[in-house]
């Protein structure tokens, strides 16, 4: 017997919330990334794992905060512990996977496109997985064609997140970067929901007992204070916000500052930088205590 099916049950309170999700991972991903990228090799591993479980953790927060809002309504859903938090070790490792090859090879080129396939294949794969977690009674199918319309969304959003990680510097860039892939993500998800049918072994039973969001809230809060913590990371580190390299061997010159090093760096040498000026030195030297 066919199930009949409401993603929507909260209305639109899940679905921008699971949005809201999807950036804030991603935003905090792809800085990281971007910031592994300004430092030294021996520095870079951390940023770009702290990187993944960022958004891998953003990504399987936005699919559960998505799933708050999914009820059958013949029949109550249930979801295996387990296999929910496979689907979040799987995020994370295929996301890492492909970070880690944009990290050390560049964003350009095979490297840009092998690490874009892996990592948006991370994602479908933690939607899938997830959804095999989603016990009832009866089973899903799905429709190829939309399957791998979801999955090609996963694999272009996920190339083009790590392009804006190696290519975009400025704040206002990189919200954007982040915002286009939330709503890519997003569309992944909605796009492998609307790929699913639901066939009940049974008569319709009663749907109300147990409430989805009941059931996902606990496992939705260690991902949640993680993103948390990413957050209080980026914030405290304003390179990494910025995304903007450091003039560091300059910097380290005694009695410079940073930002007058930074200005005089940002402006072009006269024309005749080269030549010795001669006015200026011949006044310092009339006022040296020797020539008074």
């Amino acid at each position: 017997m066919q199930g009949t099916v409401d993603g929507f049950s909260y209305g639109a309170v899940t679905p921008l919330v699971a949005f809201v999700m999807a950036c804030l991972g991603g935003a905090l991903g792809l800085r990281c990334t971007t910031r592994s990228l300004l430092v030294t090799h021996s520095r870079r591993p951390a940023w770009l794992a702290l990187g993944s479980a960022a958004i891998g953790s953003g990504i399987w927060t936005m699919h559960f905060v998505a799933m708050m809002g999914f009820t059958i309504e013949e029949t109550p859903i249930h979801y295996d512990e387990p296999i929910t938090y496979a689907s979040l070790g799987l995020a994370i490792v295929m996301v890492g996977v492909g970070i880690f090859i944009v990290g050390y090879r560049g964003a350009t080129g095979t490297a840009l496109f092998t690490g874009g396939t892996i990592t948006g294949l991370g994602v479908a794969s933690m939607h899938y997985l997830g959804m095999a977690g989603v016990h009832f009674d009866g089973r899903f199918t799905y429709n190829t064609f939309t399957v791998a319309a979801s999955v090609v969304i996963a694999v272009v959003a996920a190339t083009a997140a790590l392009w804006a990680a190696g290519r975009v510097r400025g704040f206002v860039w990189s919200v954007g970067a982040s915002l286009v892939m939330g709503l890519a993500v997003s569309g992944m998800h909605y796009t492998g929901m609307a790929a699913l049918d639901v066939h009940l072994h049974h008569a319709p039973g009663s749907g109300t007992v147990g409430s989805p969001a009941s059931a996902l809230a606990p496992m939705l809060i260690g991902p949640l204070a993680f993103l948390l913590l990413a957050a209080v990371v980026v914030m405290f580190d304003p390179l990494m916000v910025m995304g903007r390299p450091a003039g560091t061997a300059v910097e380290d010159k005694p009695g410079v500052p940073a930002a007058a090093v930074a200005s005089h760096h940002d402006r072009h040498p006269p024309l005749h930088a080269a030549a010795r000026p001669v006015g200026p030195p011949a006044h310092h030297e009339s006022r040296t205590p020797q020539n008074r």
